[in-house]
């Protein structure tokens, strides 16, 4: 069914990109650990030129790159060093300047751009409806929008990481956009800025920063509200610990009750290696918490990434009560694993913690800015306990990067508190859609603050689900949360049309803008 619901002191560490592989890649995630916040589940590489646009999409792109300023708020000389920033174009379905026609802007995440355009469908659904033209902005620092010539260079102590937060991020689209639309001669073509997940949060922050730039932003999947003490800690885990016992209740007990067997067996004699067998682990496990941090990331990215028709919550609770009766709880646990993973030889319990460009990118945002408090208390969820620990957080990343965290910047920066109360008096044309089985969505905004910034939400999406391409097989409502986006994005460019015409008659050479 779907809803729309109404109502320190500085210091430069140097990293040394070996040394930087090994300590990323293998730091203990405890207290540190944030679930994943991409739009799509994708393959971890460390090289992002392995990525490849799809095939149905990559002939209809032009790749730009935009010579973009490295620092837009200072006015030292090292400010004004530039990059080259990436953004690419589909020209197919725009009906011009002379028709005003809208521009769908897509706003790149912590990932290639690639990554992206490989599974986005939402824009090329919708952009002959509207005539309208398609961009993909790239993130800074990630994929081939990199200052300091390379990722290496630009990861490699913190002078060069400076730059990257989302506020510089949010400039450079600005920059990209204006510029594009003059090149066009398409200053009154209205813009509509759409993303998910970290991106989402980045399209309605656009809006909110940017109302001269674009007209409104669709964001999906956005935990706006996971900041600060705004959403409960285990908000995250105890949706995913809905999702798997919704799925099935004795799937859920069984799941529960595996940690305390973990470690049961952990400390017995050679209980280390019982369990390596049991699971087996492509190298012996060193600590039983490895194993627990591999299955923690399994339910996690199985419950956010959850969608019809595969239903992977569904096929692991179906494996894991159907296995024989007299199974023991870890034989069990680990045909949940196969059911996911596949039948493997062996099975990596770092698979989760490889580095890729985007883990590096991901890891400093959340260990300057953008700092979510996930965590769990002991018996709020099937996980064990692990409280979000802000000290010992802040004492891993400095110790990684020799700077602290900032973990009150984004609701100083962007706001977050009380946002009905604050919006309703003076933001407009946001969408924020999402999926009640997606973790995320604990941090979501899944209440109407104006008749303008509406929530739209589904019980059964989850992470990001009307981004993707539209498919035969879709189910109904997620079919009408789309058509209820679109129609709401179609409202807000009709009324500018109107506007438009109204600001002409009055003045015909100063037309109004977004």
């Amino acid at each position: 069914m779907i809803m729309a619901v109404h109502s320190k002191k500085f210091s430069v560490h140097w990293f040394p990109p070996l040394l930087l592989l090994f300590v990323m890649a293998f730091l203990p995630a405890t207290q540190s650990k944030m679930p994943n916040l991409d739009v799509f589940r994708k393959s971890r590489m460390v090289n992002p030129s392995a990525a490849k646009p799809s095939s149905t999409s990559k002939d209809d792109l032009q790749t730009f790159f935009y010579t973009q300023t490295l620092d837009h708020f200072n006015y030292r000389p090292e400010s004004y060093t530039t990059f080259q920033q990436r953004y690419m174009i589909n020209f197919k379905y725009w009906g011009g300047v002379n028709s005003i026609a809208p521009i769908f802007v897509f706003l790149g995440e912590e990932s290639s751009l690639d990554d992206d355009i490989e599974s986005i469908g939402f824009l090329t659904d919708h952009a002959p409806r509207f005539n309208a033209l398609i961009v993909y902005i790239e993130h800074r620092y990630y994929g081939k929008s990199v200052p300091f010539e390379s990722w290496e260079k630009s990861f490699q102590n913190t002078e060069t990481l400076g730059y990257f937060n989302s506020a510089q991020a949010l400039a450079d689209y600005a920059e990209v956009i204006i510029d594009l639309k003059k090149n066009l001669s398409a200053e009154f073509c209205p813009v509509i800025v759409m993303g998910g997940s970290y991106g989402g949060m980045l399209a309605s922050w656009f809006r909110l920063k940017y109302p001269h730039v674009a007209l409104g932003a669709l964001a999906s999947s956005a935990p706006i509200l996971y900041f600060d003490d705004i959403t409960p800690h285990n908000g995250y885990y105890s949706i995913v610990t809905k999702d798997y016992r919704e799925a099935s209740e004795s799937c859920h007990d069984t799941i529960r009750e595996s940690w305390s067997e973990i470690d049961k067996v952990a400390s017995q004699a050679d209980g280390l290696s019982v369990l390596s067998q049991k699971f087996k682990t492509c190298s012996p496990l060193n600590t039983s918490f490895e194993l627990k941090d591999y299955l923690d990331s399994i339910y996690a990215e199985t419950a956010q990434f959850n969608r019809p028709p595969e239903n992977i919550v569904n096929k692991i609770c179906d494996v894991i009560d159907g296995a024989p009766k007299g199974t023991d709880i870890l034989s069990r646990v680990f045909a949940g694993v196969v059911a996911y993973m596949g039948n493997r030889s062996c099975y990596d319990t770092n698979y989760y913690n490889y580095p890729t460009q985007g883990y590096f990118g991901w890891r400093w945002q959340t260990c300057s800015e953008l700092v979510m408090p996930i965590g769990r208390g002991s018996n709020d969820t099937m996980f064990p306990s692990s409280p979000f620990d802000l000290k010992n957080y802040t004492k891993s990343c400095q110790d990684l990067y020799g700077v602290p965290p900032r973990p009150h910047w984004i609701t100083t920066q962007f706001g977050g508190h009380d946002i009905r109360l604050v919006l309703q008096k003076f933001a407009s044309n946001i969408i924020f859609s999402n999926g009640l089985k997606d973790p995320y969505s604990s941090g979501g905004v899944l209440a109407n603050i104006s008749d303008s910034i509406v929530a739209i939400y589904t019980n059964e999406g989850s992470h990001c689900m009307d981004l993707y391409q539209a498919s035969a097989h879709d189910p109904k409502w997620l079919v009408m949360q789309r058509q209820l986006e679109i129609e709401t994005i179609k409202g807000w460019i009709e009324k500018y049309y109107v506007e438009l015409a109204a600001a002409n008659q009055d003045n015909p050479a100063e037309p109004s803008q977004n």
